[in-house]
């Protein structure tokens, strides 16, 4: 789709344009005494080609659903996006560039989605940003298969934008970029385009001792197009690959940019000083010389601000699309509606009734189920019910439980068109291979692009591979659901390796990320109900490879508060009141339940028994409830196959946890063997006592 780009002032040169960029970058990193001048001094002319001749974008709407994406993902080359947003004309005044790595400042020192207006990402983590980029492009071609039409000669194109990555050796040097880059060429991305910042150099020094890849081959065994050896400091150059690159109709596309780090400092540039420290004074005024800017600091001369200016362009952009959508929502106004209701995240206006009715059922049912199947259970109900579940699983599919009906594999034809069914609906369920961490990255994407709420499927012991995927997601607050199973020594023979331990506690550590156990599956449904509710933060199901038997409810209304009463005295005909509360998660409840039985019939003690599900949602919950749920002056005992750590801020006197690694061993013999059996809780509950 033909819209307006910004374009250069004829007045000012793209050198120009690029040396704005070279000095705001060493102008500010050098005012916080701290950063990294060399990336976006050396990536400036390429910035130039793209932001100055093919980003389509608006200014003063960065929310524009139509836009391109653009991502750093060498994020420490923040200045770069900075200083592109600021002269652009996002709101970023220059007081902020000033305030560079600054307390408060919208100029963090890694680009911050939702912090800084135009930053599409958040970004450091190498690699990570580059497989962002492909979750986005993804989401994009989904989106664009899912809603475009055509009728007659009228191609009602509402999604149609490009994505594009900067990206640096290190971006490469990390394996997760090997899984995006692999899934990128399978999904024939042709709207991806990665531009790498061929440097050469990084903290270390010069990467040829350690980074020996040949990486334009590498990109083209993995199915891209690689435009070769471009100079990346001519911004025509620059500009005549990426156009070529928009014409790729069946491959991303890889743009080798040949740079030097620094570009434009006599003693600096091609060395890693250039990296992650300021230039110095000195330097920074032999670099004014060199590049022919004789401007103060943080001064940008009006003329070029006008060149760099997209404000104008941006709107024509934005209002070219508003009019294509009018007419779309003409011809289709069901579909505009939806479109619309999905890229800003709402659920649908009958979703709260679609999760009383799948808790409601599940309670009805009362069915004995792992954990994970009553996961797929709830799953049947709101993949049919909210379109935009997309769903995957990292090579596990059988085992996580995370297809349905309503999600059939996603494919792509030979000119990478979506397959779709016989009712032309295209594939909600992915095959993200054995790639943990490139799932979980490109989760993150789908969701940052919007349109999408996605979810994905591994054992639990493997968040390890995906976990700092996972604590991005909740730093930047996005929708993304984890489907962890096999969560415990419960799955048996498979033995330590594969034992989950240490990881819910792990995880649990995790700020802004709902962690769910559950023990059935009302509360498996409810888990899922809260999970897609959570519009500001990932969430991580933990689930069960056993069986686990119904637990009988008083009622359902406090299962999404975290932790509930499950059982009082009087449920095991005990008259007397508790007098202690066994705290369980997931598989473990039974336990509880039993050994309160045990206690009852045997040793006439009475106790409580508390399902907690998810320990994070409860400790949202207000001192009244906390206290009525866990009462003060009544001895805890807490019951999980994991980790104990976690359990002593509620005040228990004794955990029955695991604290070493499992064995490979039948499920009934572990339990034995580590004291997961109701005699043993029942015993600790009465040392306790005894104390």
């Amino acid at each position: 789709m033909a819209t307006p780009v910004a374009a250069a002032a004829p007045s000012v040169s793209a050198q120009t344009q690029a040396n704005a960029i070279r000095a705001l970058a060493m102008d500010a990193v050098q005012a916080a005494n701290s950063g990294h001048p060399g990336a976006p001094m050396g990536m400036a002319d390429m910035a130039v080609a793209l932001w100055g001749r093919h980003l389509r974008h608006n200014p003063t709407n960065p929310a524009w659903a139509n836009r391109d994406r653009f991502v750093l993902s060498n994020g420490h080359g923040s200045m770069l996006i900075y200083a592109l947003l600021h002269l652009t004309g996002y709101k970023l005044p220059m007081q902020e560039l000033k305030n560079f790595r600054q307390f408060g400042s919208k100029t963090a020192g890694h680009p911050e989605v939702g912090h800084t207006p135009g930053v599409e990402t958040t970004t450091g983590p190498l690699g990570q940003g580059l497989t962002n980029a492909v979750g986005m492009a993804l989401a994009e071609k989904l989106l664009a298969s899912e809603f475009n039409r055509t009728i007659g000669d009228v191609h009602h194109a509402i999604v149609d934008h490009h994505t594009y990555v900067f990206m640096g050796d290190g971006c490469l040097m990390e394996g997760i970029s090997h899984e995006a880059v692999a899934l990128a060429g399978a999904w024939k991305l042709n709207k991806l385009i990665a531009l790498y910042d061929d440097n050469g150099i990084s903290i270390d020094g010069q990467v040829a001792p350690w980074f020996i890849d040949d990486t334009p081959k590498r990109f083209e065994a993995c199915g891209w197009n690689v435009i070769r050896a471009v100079d990346g400091h001519d911004a025509d150059a620059v500009s005549a690959a990426i156009a070529a690159a928009k014409n790729s109709a069946d491959k991303p596309t890889l743009i080798c940019c040949k740079t030097s780090i620094g570009k434009g400092s006599p003693n600096r540039a091609n060395t890693a000083k250039a990296h992650g420290e300021p230039l110095g004074a000195e330097e920074i005024k032999l670099t004014r010389e060199a590049l022919d800017w004789p401007h103060a600091p943080f001064v940008i001369p009006k003329n070029v601000l006008a060149a760099w200016d997209a404000k104008a362009a941006g709107k024509a952009a934005e209002a070219a699309w508003n009019t294509q959508f009018a007419a779309y929502k003409t011809a289709f106004p069901e579909l505009a509606k939806e479109f619309v209701r999905r890229m800003k995240g709402e659920l649908p206006k009958q979703f709260n009734q679609v999760a009383v009715d799948a808790v409601l059922a599940a309670h009805t049912k009362a069915e004995t189920v792992a954990s994970r199947k009553a996961s797929q259970i709830a799953l049947e109900t709101f993949t049919a019910a909210l379109p935009e579940l997309l769903g995957g699983s990292a090579d596990l599919t059988g085992s996580n439980l995370t297809n349905t009906k309503s999600t059939p594999n996603l494919r792509f034809d030979l000119a990478g068109n979506v397959v779709k069914n016989e009712a032309g609906q295209g594939g909600r369920h992915i095959n993200y291979g054995v790639r943990e961490f490139g799932m979980a990255a490109i989760m993150n994407g789908v969701a940052l692009h919007g349109g999408y709420i996605p979810y994905g499927g591994t054992f639990l012991t493997f968040s390890d591979y995906s976990r700092n995927a996972i604590r991005m997601a909740a730093l930047m607050k996005q929708r993304v659901i984890h489907v962890f199973t096999h969560d415990s020594i419960g799955l048996g023979e498979d033995g330590p390796t594969h034992q989950s331990v240490e990881h819910a506690a792990s995880l649990r550590l995790i700020p802004n990320l709902d962690v769910w156990r559950p023990a059935d599956t009302a509360e498996t449904a409810v888990a899922w109900a809260v999970a897609l509710q959570n519009s500001n933060k990932p969430t991580a199901l933990l689930l069960s490879r056993q069986n686990l038997p119904y637990a009988p409810k008083h009622g359902l209304g406090d299962i999404s508060r975290g932790a509930y009463v499950l059982s009082e005295p009087a449920d095991v005909g005990m008259k007397k009141k508790a007098k202690a509360v066994i705290i369980a998660t997931g598989s473990e409840v039974q336990l509880a339940l039993k050994a309160q039985e045990l206690l009852a019939k045997e040793h006439k003690i009475g106790v409580r028994v508390v399902s907690m599900p998810s320990t994070t949602a409860f400790d949202r919950q207000d001192t009244a409830y906390k206290t009525d749920v866990l009462p003060k002056g009544l001895p805890r005992i807490a019951v999980e196959m994991g980790s104990t750590d976690g359990w002593w801020k509620y005040g228990v006197a004794a955990v029955v946890g695991l604290d070493t690694y499992g064995e490979s061993a039948p499920a009934p013999v572990l339990f034995q063997h580590f004291g997961f059996t109701p005699e043993n809780v029942a015993d600790t509950v009465r040392a306790v006592l005894a104390k």
